[in-house]
């Protein structure tokens, strides 16, 4: 593409044929206004990490491959339309051509009837498994500090961020008792709970505190700074944040989006 005006390109107009209909990391790494490749592998990771959450195998939509450019041989990689779609919410938005994919990608999903929130719902996903690998440090913390019933630690958390236990927490909100309540949180809270989780790990860890009783009232005391933090910039307190769609639903509309967006990309 290097002797057309690439500012007259639509996002179709990048995409190759071969068999399937593919569009180059390289080439859609300059439509978003990424100054190198590099720069560029950060959105492509925070994709394939989102990929990983959603249960969806990546290796037929992220597929690398080594191609000269310039006389220079490069690692690229064929991105499925979907894959295109998830890198670009994972994009930096202070980007005009980033928000510009955004906005063609938000039609493309509304026209096959996929409700998806883009970022928000990107966020939201990444966030829930950097809690899920937070809980398993902050649990191994714990025990090295004596934590032997986790409920009740686990709870005492709670109680400082939310001011109640976990089980009044979820009639609080309208949460069945049997499901996570992580995967109704929206972006701030799941947000505040990762800094609670990372917070009393850290500080149990480095001030070798040893004790059930004393390390549940440190993972409290943090829960209630955390809580603080929450109504200050918010103006809300975290119980009153409100719910959001459960994240199992936005798991099966990504994996719809998924065979919705690459439909037909397949030379019939």
């Amino acid at each position: 593409m290097s002797d057309i005006d690439k500012s007259t390109l639509s996002f179709e107009d990048y995409g190759h044929e071969n068999g399937i209909r593919y569009w180059w990391a390289s080439e859609y790494a300059q439509m978003l206004g990424y100054a190198s490749f590099d720069s560029f592998r950060k959105p492509i990771n925070k994709a394939i990490q989102a990929f990983m959450a959603t249960g969806l195998e990546h290796f037929e939509d992220f597929r690398y491959e080594m191609r000269i450019i310039d006389d220079k041989r490069i690692q690229d990689i064929k991105l499925s339309r979907f894959a295109c779609y998830m890198v670009a919410m994972n994009s930096d938005t202070k980007k005009p051509a980033v928000a510009k994919a955004q906005i063609y990608f938000a039609d493309q999903v509304e026209k096959i009837n996929v409700l998806l929130e883009g970022n928000n719902d990107m966020d939201r996903l990444l966030t829930r498994e950097e809690i899920k690998e937070g809980q398993k440090a902050l649990a191994s913390a714990a025990k090295d500090a004596g934590v032997k019933n986790f409920g009740f630690f686990h709870d005492a958390g709670y109680r400082g961020l939310y001011n109640m236990g976990v089980k009044d927490l979820k009639r609080r909100k309208g949460i069945s008792q049997n499901h996570d309540h992580f995967d109704y949180m929206g972006r701030t809270e799941l947000a505040a709970n990762l800094f609670r989780i990372t917070l009393t790990e850290e500080k149990l860890k480095n001030t070798g505190i040893q004790g059930e009783r004393t390390a549940m009232g440190v993972h409290k005391n943090v829960g209630k700074q955390v809580r603080k933090m929450v109504v200050d910039n918010t103006g809300v307190s975290p119980e009153n944040l409100r719910p959001e769609r459960r994240l199992n639903e936005v798991k099966k509309e990504l994996k719809r989006a998924n065979k919705a967006l690459n439909k037909g990309g397949k030379k019939k």
